[in-house]
This record gives C-alpha cells, sequence and structure tokens, in this order.
C-alpha cells in the first residue's frame, strides 16, 4: 500500500511539473505578443506624427496659393477700377467739351450769315462817305436813301451785340488788328493805328474779323 501511495505522489508531483511547465509556455506568447502590439503602437505613433506634418504643409501650400490668388484678383480688381475711372473721366469730359461747342453754336448762331453781310455794310459807308458838305446837291438826296438803309442796319447789328472796334489811335493788338501799311508819322508813337483801312467787329465777345489798319513806325 505505502508503495502505491508513493507511487501516485510521484505521478501527482509529476503532473504538477507537467503543469506548471505548460503554464509557463503559454504565459510567454501572452507577454510577446503584448510586446509586440506595444511595439506596433510605437511604430504607429510616427506615422501619425509624419501625415500630421503632411497635412499641415498640404494646408499651407493651399493657403498660400488661395492668398495668392486672392493678390491676384485684388490686383485686376485695382487695374479694372483705375481703367473705370479714366474711361469715366474721359467720357465726363468728352461730354462736357460737346456741351460747350454746342452752347457756343447756340451762342454764335448766325455767325457764317453776319460775316456775309458786313461787306454789304462796308459798301454802304464807303458810298455815304462819297457825300460832301452840301446837303441840297442831287447826290445828298440820292444818298440820304443810304443813310437811312445804313442807319437801320446799324441799329440792327448793335441790337444783336455785333460792334465795329474802336481801333484808331490805339497800339496795334494782333488778336483784333491786322497791319497791312505801316508809315512813319512826325510825333506819334510806333505801334500806332494811324487809319482804319477796314472796320473789325466782334459778336458777343467774340472777334469775326479783324480790322485792317495802318499803323506807325
Amino acid at each position: 500500500m505505502e508503495k502505491e501511495k508513493q507511487v501516485m505522489d510521484e505521478e501527482k508531483e509529476v503532473e504538477v511539473k507537467s503543469n506548471e511547465s505548460n503554464n509557463s509556455t503559454i504565459d510567454s506568447p501572452k507577454v510577446d505578443l503584448e510586446k509586440s502590439q506595444d511595439e506596433k503602437v510605437d511604430n504607429k505613433e510616427p506615422e501619425k506624427v509624419e501625415e500630421s506634418t503632411k497635412k499641415e504643409d498640404k494646408k499651407s501650400f493651399f493657403k498660400k496659393k488661395e492668398d495668392s490668388e486672392k493678390k491676384k484678383l485684388q490686383d485686376e480688381n485695382a487695374l479694372l477700377k483705375d481703367k473705370y475711372l479714366r474711361v469715366n473721366a474721359e467720357m465726363q469730359n468728352m461730354r462736357r467739351r460737346m456741351e460747350e461747342e454746342k452752347a457756343n453754336l447756340l451762342k454764335y448762331e448766325g455767325e457764317d450769315l453776319i460775316k456775309k453781310l458786313l461787306p454789304v455794310v462796308d459798301n454802304f459807308e464807303r458810298a455815304i462817305n462819297m457825300d460832301d458838305t452840301n446837303l441840297e446837291d442831287e447826290v445828298s438826296k440820292f444818298l440820304s436813301g443810304f443813310k437811312m438803309i445804313y442807319g437801320n442796319l446799324s441799329d440792327t447789328l448793335k441790337n444783336n451785340e455785333i460792334i465795329a472796334m474802336d481801333v484808331l489811335n490805339k497800339p496795334f493788338d494782333p488778336n483784333t488788328m491786322e497791319a497791312v501799311l505801316t508809315e512813319e508819322v512826325e510825333g506819334v508813337e510806333p505801334n500806332i493805328v494811324i487809319d482804319v483801312l477796314q472796320k473789325g467787329y466782334t459778336y458777343k465777345g467774340k472777334v469775326i474779323r479783324h480790322a485792317m489798319v495802318k499803323v506807325s513806325k
């Protein structure tokens, strides 16, 4: 009996050792597995950092590109605005010039007709200047009708602001006069109008015909 008991005890002891050995073998892969998982986690962390860095770089790249496009659009907008202001200013200047020209056309309406009438006035004046001091002769009686017509014509011209310029004995002015003759006159300063060969006229302040004059030298 004792031998049997001893044998059983030995078998139990062997079984226990065997179990311990098996447990040790099972636990070891667990440790290795845990280590492997930790290593995988450690390996994933640099990958995540690298991926995050790439995202930041990509984000920065698109932001720079967006800022560049925004700056380009702002420059184009400023250029278009400048062009618009220039064109608008030119249009306003053109409109102003057209309005001024239109106003001048209306103001000096009939100028061409007046210029054609002035030689008629000159002829009346020449005819009247032929009269002498004897107003009872046939010439004076004939010219009396001319004088009447000339008086009516002169009044019409004045009423329409057509004025004969008074230039005799005045300094020569090239803006209103045309010197066709010169003569040295004793006691008269140079460049003085000494005779009017043809009257000059202004129409509403504008010179429409220069006076033809003789000037001292």
